[in-house]
């Protein structure tokens, strides 16, 4: 799979860190080894795993002469946020669509995101309901190029093919430092968010390609299993086309993994699990997590964890797509979660340390 071919611009002079979470790691029995990658601290404004996927879609709108790009994505959206902060590096005006997929969780003085989409500057925000940001993407770009403008659409978290080849240079990144890195072990599970898909088909569409012995865990933050596991299966075959286009490699439907279970009531509404998760990121490793994304994928992780989904002795690696902007706006965590003991020895709330007890936690008083 050789990325070189296309074109790429650059907001990240290095690779992200791979971290051990020895914490964590022995909150949930040590029994897996527990390794973070940290995609939060990616190039532009706030990072996060937009960055990679912008490097290339925002050099393909170069090529094409764009002058302004059109974006759009839930009324928090990282993906938006990192797209203008791209279209300021490059010097191109940015509209934004922020589709309402929750009623009523629109402010226009939103903090989060929706603060620093003002502060920089997108030259139009239009707000529209669950289902109707592609029609209006189109309305905006036709409008536009009305005006004798050049508008270039990236679709909602860039996830095409063009986007996900940010995570098929992920995976090769991966890789290199698991050659490399003295303290960076073989990962036998990688587990990640699972939204738009771009990230999770990527990593999957690189991995098999590389012949990685790395199973892709996507964690959904949506849709059910089935859907989001054929949306997935799509996109990263359409990837292994788009990078390997005589190869003929085919993407096994047992490539592709999403576990459903913890979306809870829908996108962006707070899970029990989530909660619990964020508080053990920040008080046991001093990792922010945000509520839509990492935080309900963290919480997949720690169950997955605690069921023995993962083999004694497994290496796992936990991909943080970033989003900790967002977390100002959905504070505060809620009471009954935040007892969660740190490193320096937090004591555990009474409902804390009964979960605990019923979910075999290690984590001392």
């Amino acid at each position: 799979m050789d990325l070189s071919i296309f074109p790429r611009r650059r907001y990240t002079k290095s690779s992200t860190p791979i971290e051990p979470l020895p914490n964590l790691s022995k909150a949930l029995g040590n029994e897996v080894k527990l390794y973070i990658k940290r995609d939060d601290m990616l190039g532009l404004t706030g990072g996060g795993n937009k960055t990679r996927k912008l490097e290339f879609s925002m050099a393909d709108a170069l090529l094409h002469n764009a002058d302004t790009i059109i974006t759009c994505g839930a009324v928090q959206s990282n993906h938006c946020r990192l797209t203008l902060s791209a279209c300021i590096k490059e010097g191109l005006k940015c509209v934004l669509v922020l589709e309402e997929r929750v009623a009523g969780s629109y402010m226009v003085d939103a903090s989060g995101n929706n603060y620093l989409f003002h502060l920089l500057g997108a030259e139009r925000i239009v707000k529209v309901g669950l289902g109707e940001a592609p029609a209006m993407v189109k309305v905006i770009a036709d409008e536009l190029r009305g005006e004798g403008r050049r508008p270039y659409v990236i679709p909602g978290g860039a996830s095409n093919n063009i986007g996900a080849l940010g995570y098929c240079a992920c995976a090769q990144e991966i890789q290199h430092q698991q050659f490399m890195e003295d303290d960076v072990p073989s990962f036998d599970y990688l587990v990640t968010a699972s939204g738009s898909g771009g990230t999770h088909a990527g990593l999957t569409a690189a991995m098999h390609a590389l012949r990685s012995n790395t199973k892709i865990v996507g964690i959904s933050t949506r849709h059910p299993e089935p859907k989001q596991r054929a949306h997935i299966h799509t996109l990263a075959q359409s990837v292994l086309d788009y990078t390997l286009p005589s190869s003929g490699l085919i993407l096994p439907e047992d490539a592709v993994v999403v576990k459903d279970e913890y979306v809870g009531e829908g996108y962006s509404i707070p899970t029990k699990g989530m909660k619990e998760a964020v508080t053990m990121f920040a008080r046991l490793e001093g990792v922010l997590l945000d509520p839509v994304y990492t935080g309900k994928t963290a919480a997949g992780l720690v169950d997955l964890v605690r069921e023995g989904y993962f083999p004694a002795g497994s290496n796992v690696l936990f991909l943080h797509t970033g989003g900790a902007p967002s977390l100002y706006h959905y504070q505060p965590i809620d009471d009954s979660v935040v007892g969660v003991a740190g490193a320096g020895g937090v004591s555990l709330t009474e409902v804390s340390k009964e979960s605990c007890e019923e979910k075999k936690c290690d984590i001392a008083d």
